[in-house]
């Protein structure tokens, strides 16, 4: 069985690069997943302040995106984008195992 796998998208990896460097931080996401919202998970994003050995690392441009173990059981396989719409600018997950998803995006189900 292969590893388990995550893509950044170039323009997610610019966004996080211009909000770590404003913040003075290392640039890298953290994308985990934890119950709640309005489909049963919610994806949930934040700077990494330290990266653990069993966590999985994926790098863009120089950008690191780091999900822990038990996120990816739920993400495997996604892409982390951002979008820059009229509606709003927000990080957008694509994912394959969501069986259901929301209106805002932002939750989902499997």
């Amino acid at each position: 069985m292969d590893a388990p796998t995550m893509t950044l998208s170039p323009s997610a990896a610019a966004r996080i690069a211009l909000i770590a460097e404003k913040q003075g931080k290392p640039a890298a996401l953290r994308l985990a997943v934890e119950g709640g919202g309005c489909s049963g998970f919610q994806y949930r994003f934040g700077l990494a302040e330290s990266i653990e050995e069993d966590d999985l690392v994926v790098e863009t441009d120089g950008v690191k995106l780091v999900v822990d173990p038990i996120s990816l059981d739920l993400v495997a396989g996604s892409v982390v984008d951002f979008v820059d719409s009229l509606g709003g600018s927000a990080f957008k997950v694509e994912n394959p195992l969501a069986a259901a998803g929301c209106g805002c995006g932002s939750s989902f189900a499997v």
